[in-house]
């Protein structure tokens, strides 16, 4: 793995616990309206620039983009974000209740993306990676980490540990409860030397960040006749963090329609393509279960991979894409469906169920979480999970350091 150091912008330390923000893709707009409004300093401010202009913008309107460099300037014109004195590497650790887990935070170089070094087990969407490109772009800026995950050294285990004794340069708790402390790594050589031994990584969260910022690099670098592959251009934010601190969480799915179908004539359907039971807990308990929230109830639906299937076709997500969304809901491509949302599992079950009896949604999908050794295997042997089947939490705060270039 190829990191370095980076001079980026980080929060006046006064500010960071009112600056740092949820990432872009957890919230909708009218959320972050919220949000802003209680925490006049919010990174939101340049995350979702769509939340400071009037109700029904286009959110991917370029005028969107533009107010998200007009307030970007804004926050470093007004002192709210400040240029590091020299180039630096973080450490970043995260508490959420009895979970912690402690990465450091570098710049890692495009081309390892674009080689298979930073390994992918996501398919993106085109919208949503055009989005992150335009807004790169129109900033020249990465202004959200990516989550990377790696297998752990006593090197950089060493590294990380004698950090974390020391005085933090933020140390916050957010207002969801998550505790967020970073401290400077001192010797940003010994932590570049170590990840030299470090053969890949893999993409926890931020597909649409990484491929987004791969596309900004190679058009500028076509844009420049001099180009080195050093440029600040070539690299990107991320959080690494070792892969056995890290908790997955299910990505539930919500459905808006039923296809034309009656809800009798769904279940008999569903009834057909798996193991129906009429009742089952919220959350499944063992893969190869998924919960279905309709008509006001919990039911079960338990699926039997074939026997020759790949690691991808027998995870639960795929099963359910298989037997469930396509062939009877009509949802062919999740990643371009309009009918489909995915819902990360920090929101719990209950949200699910809320969704479906205020009928913004017609069915929901209650999943088994995947593990990291699923991931990580599936990554490995160059395969694609379907979209949306990993939840990482917590998630990474924004706006604690951007890097521009």
């Amino acid at each position: 793995m190829r990191i370095r150091a980076f001079q980026g912008l980080i929060p006046r330390t006064d500010l960071a616990a009112g600056l740092a923000s949820p990432p872009y893709d957890v919230l909708n707009t009218a959320e972050a309206r919220q949000i802003i409004a209680d925490q006049p300093h919010s990174f939101l401010r340049v995350v979702r620039a769509e939340a400071t202009m009037p109700e029904g913008v286009d959110p991917y309107g370029q005028e969107v983009y533009n107010r998200a460099r007009e307030n970007f300037r804004r926050l470093q014109a007004d002192g709210e974000l400040v240029r590091e004195d020299a180039p630096a590497i973080y450490l970043y650790r995260q508490i959420m209740g009895d979970h912690a887990q402690t990465g450091i935070t570098a710049v890692c170089h495009a081309d390892d993306y674009a080689s298979g070094l930073i390994k992918k087990h996501e398919k993106t969407r085109p919208d949503k990676e055009d989005d992150r490109v335009r807004l790169n772009t129109t900033l020249s800026a990465h202004i959200e980490p990516v989550f990377l995950a790696f297998e752990s050294t006593p090197e950089i285990n060493a590294l990380m540990d004698a950090v974390a004794s020391a005085e933090p340069l933020f140390d916050f708790t957010a207002p969801d409860g998550i505790r967020h402390t970073l401290w400077r790594m001192p010797d940003t050589e010994a932590v570049r030397r170590a990840f030299v031994t470090v053969p890949h990584s893999y993409i926890a969260d931020g597909h649409h960040r990484s491929a987004g910022a791969a596309r900004v690099g190679l058009a500028r670098r076509e844009a420049n006749p001099a180009h080195t592959g050093e440029e600040d251009y070539n690299w990107f934010p991320a959080v690494m963090f070792p892969q056995d601190q890290l908790k997955i969480l299910p990505y539930n799915r919500l459905v808006t329609d039923l296809n034309g179908l009656h809800p009798e004539e769904f279940l008999v359907r569903v009834g057909h393509a798996c193991t129906l039971t009429p009742s089952a807990p919220p959350e499944p308990v063992r893969p190869g279960h998924v919960s279905m929230y309709l008509g006001g109830h919990w039911l079960g639906l338990e699926f039997e991979a074939p026997a020759q299937a790949d690691p991808v076709s027998r995870l639960d997500v795929s099963l359910l894409q298989d037997n469930i969304l396509a062939p009877i809901l009509g949802i062919d491509d999740p990643r371009t469906s309009k009918r489909i949302d995915f819902v990360g599992g920090i929101r719990g079950t209950d949200f699910l169920r809320a969704e479906v009896d205020g009928r913004r949604a017609a069915v929901a999908f209650s999943m088994h979480p995947v593990t990291m050794r699923q991931l990580m295997d599936i990554a490995d042997a160059g395969q694609i999970m379907p979209p949306k089947s990993t939840w990482f939490e917590p998630k990474l705060r924004s706006g604690l350091f951007v890097h521009t270039f």
